[in-house]
């Protein structure tokens, strides 16, 4: 039988905007290893990004936007917004957030 409180290990990729609002390419974050979905990602690079800097509700308020309109990319495939909901994230995962790109 396994244990309930058991954790996973995901890559997260940051690039653009969120490369720069949390000051890292890319780090290793542990998270449930069952029933850990990617919408509830957000939460928790917000939560841990402004403990961890100590910073105010401007700077959780701006990173919380940057990643609220970014996509999301789960072991290289690309994430629907309306099925950001139904990935569960696993043991071993990369995932990256794709910041809107503009240009001209």
């Amino acid at each position: 039988m396994t244990s309930s409180n058991s954790l996973a290990c995901i890559t997260v990729l940051y690039f653009a905007a969120a490369s720069t609002a949390i000051g890292l390419t890319e780090e290793l974050i542990s998270i449930p290893s069952q029933g850990f979905f990617l919408s509830q990602l957000t939460d928790l690079l917000v939560s841990r990004h402004s403990e961890s800097k100590g910073a105010g509700n401007r700077k959780e308020s701006a990173l919380r936007e940057i990643l609220s309109s970014s996509q999301w990319s789960v072991d290289a495939e690309m994430v629907e917004n309306e099925d950001v909901g139904k990935v569960e994230l696993r043991d071993g995962m990369e995932i990256a957030v794709i910041c809107p790109v503009s240009g001209g």
